[in-house]
């Protein structure tokens, strides 16, 4: 039997693909489960686009990478823009010490975004709770890693308190 070499190149790059996937190389081939998620801090609605922000802000592949493996793709109709009303940063008053950048967040910057609550929970990591326009939590991001300024810069793009016109 004679085989068409467009049906074996085929078959060959069909193996390929899924031995890479195999092997965890093929993007999106590893996923976590919730409780996965949220021991690495990525819990609610996280969008892979989030993801490619967080890129931008944070330069640690492996936590990118923990990322995409915890988002949800966008769609074109969805809410890929997703922004917030307002967040909580969360800290334990007692490990606030090992973690300078958010102190410095909490005590020189923390003022510029009135929509932002800090609350101190015994044993808590730091984390940004966001929250709806009803007061009601819908995220919960780990910034243990963070740097000040990438605080900042998430805050000014992901939270937009609503407006009180009428």
């Amino acid at each position: 039997m004679v085989r068409s070499p467009s049906v074996s190149a085929a078959a060959a790059v069909a193996v390929a693909v899924l031995l890479l996937c195999l092997s965890g190389l093929c993007r999106g081939a590893e996923r976590l489960g919730a409780r996965e998620c949220e021991e690495l801090g990525f819990t609610g609605l996280a969008l892979c686009s989030d993801c490619n922000a967080l890129a931008e802000f944070v330069k640690d592949q492996e936590l990118v990478d923990d990322c995409r493996k915890c988002c949800t793709e966008d769609s074109d109709d969805s809410i890929s823009k997703l922004v917030y009303s307002g967040a909580i940063i969360e800290v334990c008053m007692r490990k606030l010490v090992f973690y300078p950048e958010v102190v410095g967040f909490l005590e020189e910057d923390k003022d510029d975004f009135p929509y932002v609550e800090s609350r101190y929970a015994y044993g808590s990591p730091p984390k940004l709770i966001m929250l709806d326009d009803k007061g009601e939590q819908k995220e919960t991001i780990r910034i243990d890693n963070w740097k000040r300024e990438h605080i900042r810069q998430f805050l000014t793009e992901k939270v937009k308190p609503a407006k009180s016109e009428t």
